[in-house]
C-alpha cells in the first residue's frame, strides 16, 4: 500500500533559525566575513537571513532573558568536505575588516590546527556555527586514548578537548594538571608539546601572566629539529612559540 510518506521527494533543505540578541552587530559581523544579506527586518520583530557559498543562516527574535555572553544561545553544524579552506577564508576576511583575527569574546573564531576536523564561529548573540568534516571520527575517547600512557595520553585528551569539544578551559586544566603529575617520567618532546599548548591556551584565555613560566620551561628543553617540528604541529599558531625557542633573540 502506498502511503503519503512514499510520495515525499528526498530533496529537503534545512536552514537553521538562530536567536538574535544583537541585530546590528550580527549584520555587521557576517557582512564583514563576506556573507550576503538576503533578508533584513528589524521591526516589528527581528528576522535576518544570510548566505555564503552554499549554505544559509537565518535569525529570529531572542528570548528577553538571553545572555549572549553565556554562549548558550544555540547553533548549528555546517558539514563540509574539508574545513581548512573555510577557516582560511574567514580569518582572511577578519584581518581585512578588523585588522586582526577575532579569537576572544564575541564574536570570534576558534583556532584551527592543521589536520583538525572542525572549528567554530561564535556570533555576537552567542550562537556557535560549527564547521565539521563529514568524515569526522564517530567515536572519541575523552580522557585520552586508552592506547597511550602518561603525558602522551594527557596530550591526546587536551587535543580532543580543543578540537572536538572546543573547550579551551578544559584543555588548559588537563595540560596544567597533567604536566605537574606526569612531566618527570615524560620524554622532553612531550613536555615541550604540553608547554607549547599551555602557552597558546594561556594567551587565548587571558592568562598571559602564566605565559613566561611556560615559555621559560620550553626554552630550557633541548630538542632536535624533528622534535621541534612535532611541537610546532601541536599548536594552531606556531608563531606564538617563536619568543621561547632557545635560539630566540
Amino acid at each position: 500500500m502506498t502511503t503519503n510518506a512514499d510520495r515525499v521527494q528526498p530533496n529537503e533543505t534545512t536552514v537553521p533559525l538562530l536567536h538574535c540578541a544583537a541585530p546590528e552587530e550580527t549584520l555587521a559581523f557576517w557582512r564583514a566575513l563576506g556573507f550576503e544579506v538576503t533578508y533584513q527586518q528589524l521591526k516589528p520583530y527581528v528576522y535576518l537571513a544570510f548566505t555564503w557559498s552554499g549554505f544559509h543562516l537565518h535569525y529570529g527574535p531572542a528570548p528577553r532573558d538571553l545572555d549572549p555572553t553565556r554562549e548558550t544561545s544555540g547553533g548549528c553544524l555546517v558539514l563540509v568536505d574539508a574545513v581548512a579552506p573555510y577557516h582560511a577564508a574567514f580569518t582572511e576576511a577578519m584581518r581585512r575588516a578588523y585588522g586582526k583575527v577575532l579569537v576572544k569574546g564575541l564574536p570570534r573564531i576558534t583556532r584551527y590546527r592543521a589536520g583538525a576536523s572542525r572549528f567554530s564561529i561564535v556570533d555576537p548573540s552567542g550562537n556557535s556555527i560549527v564547521f565539521v568534516v563529514r568524515e569526522e571520527p564517530a567515536e572519541l575517547e575523552y580522557g585520552g586514548s586508552s592506547e597511550l600512557e602518561g603525558l602522551a595520553r594527557v596530550l591526546d585528551n587536551a587535543r580532543i578537548l580543543r578540537e572536538f569539544k572546543m573547550d579551551d578551559r578544559a584543555a588548559y586544566r588537563a595540560l596544567d594538571s597533567g604536566l605537574r603529575r606526569r612531566a618527570e617520567d615524560a620524554p622532553a618532546v612531550e613536555q615541550a608539546m604540553a608547554l607549547a599548548g599551555l602557552v597558546e591556551l594561556a594567551t587565548a584565555l587571558d592568562k598571559a601572566d602564566r605565559v613566561p613560566e611556560w615559555g621559560a620551561r620550553l626554552q630550557a628543553l633541548a630538542l632536535t629539529p624533528e622534535q621541534r617540528t612535532r611541537v610546532e604541529q601541536y599548536v594552531a599558531d606556531p608563531a606564538i612559540l617563536e619568543p621561547w625557542w632557545p635560539d630566540a633573540t
